[in-house]
């Protein structure tokens, strides 16, 4: 006979996926609008899709895309000094969105209304009336829309849901999340609001907010209480000097939100602190609450094996969840994949904006609630 913690184990076990197989004859034309940083990781993984041809690209900077192409090989690519003009002279299958945050929203509905499915690089924009603007686009194109939430696709993440839908922990009504590092500010255009807009809260706080919303069904929050700091990124003593004197967003976040359903979310991020982390992730539950361990730097998975707490038969027990290695590609390949079959197949975005928008909301909702100073009530507009 199993033994108990095998029995509860045994609920959760991976099943082996058939390898898929993609036809090379039908393929996609992409564009990339923004070539820095991030979109490396854009051409990188369709430069593995076989069927992929990048045919177009778009920057503001003069020469800028064109070596960023020259750098990855990448030849007969047309480029253009802005999405507009790259928008319309192109026919496009979809294009990735990887310019500063402040942007996301202008370019994404450009290419909606041209026409054109999207990827757009999280976090999805910066005000609430640019993420109901974006869903507006959305809804008239007719298009695919996905966000940019690779850890979705983490077999971890993947499991934290399904202990939660399989009723093991019972009704939610507490959750700790956050994360972030000892020290890790980014620079370039992170760290000013005119291209950025919000700071550690949009860059790594909606990676931790997804995983624990996702998991829970993506309740509607409905009233937060937000503080920001920017102690480390203003500071000469931990910031290069020509950092420290432009950087105007946060380095860190701290938030408790009230959800749908009675739910609380107590929640904490940072780009630096005088810690090795806020806090592991908890979800507390009637039946039962799952540990998740936080990890050094947010990258997406998790620190280490869960751990579900419940009673059994009188006894207060415990069943670890191992770490579970992902196969095949890596998540960025997985998010780039997912997206060009949901295109092909005229299936649902892999993360739908209309999650996101509540995601969104909340970081909204933190930097309203902190520049107030106290409780504010989360406003959604109408989409």
């Amino acid at each position: 006979m199993a033994a108990i913690g095998d029995e509860v184990l045994n609920q959760f076990q991976q099943k082996k996926k058939p390898q898929q197989v993609i036809d090379p004859e039908r393929r996609l034309k992409v564009g990339i609008i923004g070539t820095g940083w991030i979109a490396e990781s854009h051409i990188e993984s369709y430069l593995r899709m076989p069927d992929v041809d990048i045919v177009a690209g778009a920057d503001l900077i003069d020469g800028k895309a064109e070596a960023f192409f020259k750098d990855y090989g990448v030849e007969n690519v047309r480029l253009y000094k802005n999405h507009h003009e790259m928008l319309e002279n192109e026919q496009l299958d979809a294009v990735s969105v990887c310019t500063y945050n402040t942007t996301h929203a202008e370019c994404t509905i450009d290419a909606l209304e041209h026409g054109v499915n999207v990827l757009l690089e999280k976090p999805m924009c910066v005000t609430m009336e640019e993420a109901a603007a974006i869903i507006r686009a959305e809804k008239k194109s007719g298009k695919l829309l996905s966000i940019g939430f690779q850890p979705r696709l983490d077999e971890n993440m993947k499991m934290i849901k399904k202990i939660v839908e399989s009723g093991a922990l019972g009704e939610v009504y507490y959750i700790q999340t956050g994360g972030g590092r000892r020290r890790g500010i980014p620079n370039s255009t992170f760290i000013e609001q005119k291209t950025a807009g919000i700071g550690a809260l949009g860059d790594i706080g909606c990676y931790s907010l997804d995983m624990v919303l996702n998991a829970i069904g993506y309740p509607k929050p409905l009233t937060v209480t937000g503080y920001t700091s920017d102690f480390f990124g203003t500071s000469y003593e931990y910031s290069a000097p020509e950092n420290a004197s432009r950087f105007n967003v946060d380095d860190f976040a701290a938030a408790f939100i009230r959800l749908e359903g009675g739910i609380i979310l107590d929640f904490r991020i940072a780009w630096a602190m005088h810690l090795d982390t806020p806090g592991d992730t908890i979800i507390m539950g009637k039946k039962g609450s799952l540990r998740i361990p936080s990890t050094e730097c947010w990258n997406g998975t998790v620190g280490g094996p869960m751990t579900l707490y419940y009673e059994l038969a009188g006894s207060q027990v415990e069943t670890i969840i191992p770490v579970i290695e992902n196969e095949g590609p890596g998540l960025f390949d997985k998010k780039i994949r997912s997206f060009l079959d949901a295109i092909k197949t005229n299936g649902k975005p892999p993360v739908p904006s209309s999650q996101i928008l509540y995601n969104q909301a909340i970081i909204c909702g933190i930097k309203d609630s902190a520049e107030a100073g106290h409780e504010v009530e989360i406003q959604i507009p109408e989409v």
